[in-house]
């Protein structure tokens, strides 16, 4: 099993161990400033952040960049779009100089134009990115809440988007995302639903990475407001019903909840303690 936090960079090489002291075994970083365009690459500080993953033992293939926020690739400005082709292809290069496998990435936001051309914009644009990205590092879509104008909050539109690339994507499930779009994995029902949606459109074994995280609001309300493990509307007893489908448990979980190191220590606590209550080996 797998989990960890979304981690600060402030340095980069000090994410390897503090992942080990919070009690995690993989995490998720931004490259740099996620709202900002400027791209900076700090060698060797890259190259020491090498050295600690090789100490601690945590296996990059389980480890993500999350790509800026900036990043909208179903823009209709082409200003945007260009720029955000442009930043989604250097945090594919800077994966792979860090040595990790993922780079993790929000559709977009349809900005007034049609969910229709915005996924085929999306598409566009995953097909030019990755014609000359490193082929050892994976873009994961993100399913994202039906807040405003996004894009990609279902499987079918995310299978939809990946189809019409013609690329290799993967991707990823979003717990508090999900559950704002009315995926309920807090019930039986709900999950089968979810698993069987996505057993018809992705498949699971293309589901790479998780992020776990508790909800604000109730199921279905379109805020995207993620809360502390086991204190949202999800709660311990909607991550006991999530994690009792072994299927899930093979996938990596990244907190991306409210606080730092030590608020992420006590969340990885109540998912252990969760995962313990059913009898899952950590």
């Amino acid at each position: 099993m797998f989990i960890g936090a979304h981690m600060t960079i402030n340095p980069l090489s000090s994410v390897p161990s503090r992942t080990l002291k919070i009690g995690g075994n993989t995490f998720q970083i931004f490259s740099q400033s996620p709202r900002m365009w400027r791209m900076n690459f700090n060698e060797k500080e890259v190259e020491k952040f090498r050295e600690e993953m090789s100490k601690t033992g945590i296996d990059p293939t389980k480890v993500m960049i999350h790509a800026s926020y900036l990043v909208n690739l179903a823009s209709p400005k082409e200003e945007i779009w260009e720029k955000s082709k442009n930043r989604l292809k250097w945090e594919l290069e800077v994966a792979h100089r860090m040595g990790l496998k993922y780079v993790n990435v929000h559709p977009g936001s349809r900005v007034g134009s049609s969910e229709d051309e915005a996924m085929e914009r999306v598409a566009r644009a995953i097909s030019e990115v990755l014609k000359d990205s490193p082929q050892d590092v994976k873009l994961l879509l993100e399913i994202v809440s039906p807040k405003g104008g996004n894009i990609g909050y279902n499987f079918f539109q995310l299978k939809k988007m990946a189809d019409m690339s013609g690329c290799e994507v993967e991707f990823t499930y979003d717990t508090c995302h999900g559950f704002d779009g009315g995926y309920d994995i807090c019930s039986k029902d709900g999950m089968e639903r979810l698993l069987e949606e996505i057993d018809k459109t992705v498949g699971m074994n293309k589901i790479a990475m998780c992020h776990l995280n508790d909800s604000k609001f109730p199921i279905n309300v379109h805020k995207d407001r993620h809360e502390r493990i086991g204190k949202g509307y999800i709660g311990r007893e909607g991550f006991s019903n999530f994690f009792s489908y072994k299927v899930v448990h093979s996938i990596p979980m990244v907190l991306e909840t409210p606080g730092g190191d030590e608020e992420h220590a006590e969340d990885i606590a109540v998912v252990k303690e969760i995962w313990s209550s059913l009898g899952i080996s950590k």
